[in-house]
This record gives structure tokens, C-alpha cells and sequence, in this order.
């Protein structure tokens, strides 16, 4: 009975309209749906929820299975499911604004804001103090307690002073390794708490929920309608189970949010509109500068090997609730799983390209993170989502003109004042020239500068038609006011 009702449950399927998408884009989304539809086939899933976020907005939606197979209700972008983990980046920006507001230092030893963890015994008589930061990185020495941690998301703040005064035992000296702690996370929201003199969640809804209008978004299970909560299922024995409902609690502020598509797909919008830096207005809930720090690598970098010897391996560390990465496909991304009895979940980020992508499930553990990472690397190789250019300073711009005019010259010197003082040193005038000469005579004369394609606002490589190919400058400005040429490389 229930895997028929997982084949015939219908695919529920949502198309947002919101974002103007080139038809390269279509294409390349289109193809992630057997990605997902696969994953929950293979992992016993009942429902399922993904999306992809760019440009600002909601671009593309799906709903798979059921969200209750009781009724047999399909899922929806509006189906609210609990994202277990992924709660940690809503913690850590909780923590971020307070600092902003000079109400607490990252650098400080936690016990200055919980006052329970002064009585803490560390495991040698040098080891240091926990910090704020140790906390929000994972490297306060905590135990990974991921089956434990999961399922005290009901303890009272009563109670987990208690434990506190009890004591806690180390795993290794605070700011040693990166060791993930969901205990650590429920000393931050109790930190939150106290230093913003309200309960974590309430400071989060108003300072974060509210403003965005997530208006789905909650960590009390008792405010989420019934009809549209998502039934945590666990798989045993070839039947799908209900889970017990957990929380609210102290523990909620490392896994207790409960959210839909279309909410967190407003919050993923705006992390990622905090990049790249600009002059524009800030927009009073929290400072650009401060959420590009969750991403800032807090712990010892790791090397992960691919799935397959075709795939490159990748770097990973965690900054501040989010994990942190690095590939040959992808670049830099952020992200976060999520995993809860009833529940698993997993969002990546992609900073450079404007563009989120998570996944929502109601089974406990499964977190899609295979299927989200396998999505984003088939949406960055479509080429169809490329990396945002970076603005070009004043001085990169001004330099365009001036390496044309040494090349129609022939003569580095055509432009002396333009040459930082090691130029010349490096490689003589006569040898650059000589260069210059040889590149005439297979490229011809050469127009003005394409756009500019920089790798930052100091250095780039310009592109310049010809009569017979194409001329590349490889510049960068020297640290100067005005602007000088480091390096100016020519070739063909």
C-alpha cells in the first residue's frame, strides 16, 4: 500500500513566474528534476519540496509525493516542513546582529553571557577559554552528539541550566578542531536569550522572520496549521511510521525551525543579495558585511574526495552556521544539511552566481544533499548561471585605452606614467617591444577594449578585436593613487 502510494501520489508541479528566465535557464532547471524525483524513489521518501532561488526570487518550484499518506494531501511550495540543522544559520546571524549592536564580542569567553559555563572544568590546566566564535564554528571541544542532540529539541530552559551546573565533559581543548556540536548551538540560543532579553525564537521572528515575511516560518509546531504541516515518517519494516513531534524547546536554536518553499526561499534571497559588496543602502535588518561573514572559514580546512575519480575533490570547513567549500565546478558555496527524526533537508549556496538551491523531505535522515549538489553542478556546467562579473575600479577602466594605445604604438613607452616603477625592471622596455612587434605581425591592428572581464576590481584580462584574431593584456594595477600597471602581459 505504500509504495503504491509513493508511485501514484502526483507530482506536484509549480512553476514560479516571478524571475524573467532565458531560455538557456529552462532548459538547464528542467533537468534537475530526475535528480530529485530519484532520490525520493530510492530513499523511501513520502514528500518533497525543492527549489532554486535566483536573481532574488523563487525561480523554480517543485512538489513530489505526499505531505500526510493518511490523506493523501500532494506538497506543496506552501507545505511547511521542519529543516532540522539548517536552523543553525538563522541562530548564527541571531548572534551577528547582536555584535552589531555592540550587545556582545565573538571574541570573548562565552561565560561573560552565560554565566553557567564560568564553573566549567576544561580538560587541561592550558586550554583556553570558549569563545563566542568557538561556539558558532564548532570548535568549543564539544562531543559530536548528532543522535543525542536530535532529540532534546524539547528541553526546557529549566532544565538545561541544570545541565549546564552539572558540567560537561570535553571532547578535545576548546579551538583545537572543528567537532560538530547541536549542544554547542543550544548554548548560542541561550546566549541570544539572555544577552538579547528575550527568548531566541522571538528575538529571531522579529528581527529575522518578520522583516523578510516569512510568515510560514516557525518554531512552536502548535502555530503551524495542520493542513499544511509536512508528517515526519520514519522507514522501517517496508512501511512508512510517524515520528513523535519534538520541541519547542532550548535545542531549537540549533534544529527547531519549521518553514515552507516559498519562506526560506525569501531568506536564501537575501544572504545571497549581501553579494557582491556595493554602495547601496543597507536594508535595516542586518549589515551586507556581517552575513558575508557567516561564510569566513572558522575552522582547519579538510579535503573531501569526490564520489567518482572523474570528480574533483573539494575543500571544506565551517564558518558560522553554514558549511564552507571549494571545487573545481562549483567555486565557492555555502551551505548547510539538516536531519531530524521525521525529517531531512539541505540547502547550497552559490555565491558568485546569484543562486540558492535546498530541499525539503518528511523522512528522518534523508537529507538530499547528493541530489542538491548534484543539481547545482549540472546548473553550473549548462552554462547557463554564470559567475557575476566583478565591477572594474576607475583605474582598471582607465588602463583599457592606455594598453591599446602601447600596442598601436609598439612601444611600451608610448605611455610611460602609466607603468608602475617594477615594470621595467622586470622585463625591459626593448624586450616588451620586441614582444609587441612579433604579435603585430600575426594579429594585425587591434580595436578598442571588449567589456571588461575582471578577476577584481584591480586586475583583469582584456580583450581587444584584431584584424587576424584576438589581443589579451594581462593587467594588474600596482597598490597606487593614480593608478600604475603592475603587470601589463601581452598575448595572442
Amino acid at each position: 500500500m505504500f509504495k503504491k502510494l509513493l508511485l501514484t501520489a502526483a507530482l506536484f508541479f509549480l512553476a514560479h513566474a516571478a524571475v524573467a528566465q532565458t531560455d538557456s535557464q529552462k532548459t538547464a532547471l528542467a533537468t534537475i528534476d530526475p535528480l530529485f524525483e530519484a532520490y525520493m524513489r530510492d530513499n523511501h521518501v513520502p514528500g518533497l519540496v525543492f527549489g532554486v532561488v535566483m536573481d532574488g526570487k523563487l525561480a523554480y518550484v517543485r512538489g513530489l509525493g505526499v505531505q500526510d499518506i493518511k490523506t493523501r494531501t500532494p506538497v506543496t511550495q506552501d507545505t511547511v516542513f521542519r529543516i532540522a540543522s539548517m536552523s543553525k544559520n538563522f541562530t548564527a546571524l541571531a548572534a551577528l546582529k547582536l555584535r552589531d549592536e555592540g550587545k556582545l564580542s565573538l571574541d570573548m569567553p562565552a561565560e561573560l553571557y552565560i554565566a553557567e559555563l564560568a564553573a566549567l572544568r576544561y580538560p587541561t590546566s592550558d586550554s583556553a577559554r570558549i569563545t563566542v566564535r568557538d561556539l558558532l564554528s564548532h570548535s568549543a571541544g564539544f562531543v559530536n552528539d548528532d543522535p543525542w542532540g536530535d532529540r532534546q529539541l524539547a528541553m526546557s530552559e529549566a532544565d538545561f541550566s541544570r545541565l549546564l551546573k552539572g558540567g560537561v565533559p570535553f571532547s578535545r581543548s576548546p579551538g583545537q578542531a572543528y567537532e560538530y556540536s547541536n549542544f554547542g548551538y543550544a548554548l548560542v540560543g541561550r546566549l541570544v536569550t539572555n544577552v538579547s532579553g528575550r527568548n531566541y525564537a522571538d528575538y529571531i521572528t522579529a528581527s529575522f522572520l518578520n522583516p523578510l515575511g516569512m510568515t510560514s516560518t516557525r518554531y512552536d509546531l502548535a502555530k503551524v496549521p495542520a493542513g499544511r504541516r509536512a508528517i515526519g515518517y520514519r522507514w522501517e519494516g517496508y512501511a512508512w511510521i510517524e515520528e513523535p513531534v519534538l520541541g519547542p524547546g532550548v535545542f531549537g536554536a540549533m534544529g527547531g525551525v519549521m518553514t515552507t518553499a516559498s519562506d526560506y526561499a525569501r531568506f536564501i534571497a537575501w544572504q545571497l543579495a549581501a553579494w557582491p559588496p556595493r554602495d547601496e543602502p543597507e536594508d535595516g535588518i542586518l549589515k551586507r558585511a556581517s552575513i558575508r561573514e557567516i561564510q569566513r572559514p572558522g575552522t582547519y580546512a579538510i579535503v573531501i574526495p569526490g564520489a567518482n575519480p572523474s570528480d574533483c575533490p573539494r575543500s571544506a570547513s565551517y564558518g558560522m552556521g553554514v558549511n564552507l567549500s571549494y571545487d573545481c565546478v562549483l567555486g565557492f558555496s555555502f551551505g548547510h544539511s539538516g536531519g531530524l527524526p521525521g525529517y531531512g533537508s539541505n540547502m547550497l549556496m552559490l555565491r558568485d552566481r546569484g543562486v540558492g538551491i535546498f530541499a525539503f523531505t518528511n523522512r528522518t535522515y534523508a537529507g538530499p544533499s547528493t541530489a542538491v549538489r548534484q543539481a547545482a553542478i549540472q546548473l553550473v556546467k549548462s552554462g547557463a548561471f554564470p559567475l557575476k562579473p566583478t565591477p572594474p575600479s576607475q583605474g582598471l577602466q582607465a588602463m583599457a585605452p592606455i594598453v591599446a594605445k602601447i600596442y598601436a604604438a609598439g612601444d611600451v613607452l608610448a605611455a610611460p606614467e602609466a607603468l608602475a616603477m617594477n615594470v621595467l625592471l622586470d622585463r625591459d622596455a626593448a624586450q616588451r617591444n620586441s614582444q609587441i612587434a612579433v604579435l603585430k605581425k600575426t594579429l594585425g591592428a587591434c580595436g578598442a577594449a571588449n567589456p571588461i572581464n575582471s578577476d577584481s576590481a584591480m586586475s583583469a584580462t582584456l580583450t581587444y578585436p584584431c584584424e587576424h584574431g584576438t589581443l589579451r593584456a594581462r593587467v594588474a594595477l600596482a597598490p597606487t593613487i593614480p593608478a600604475s600597471l603592475q603587470t601589463l602581459d601581452f598575448q595572442p
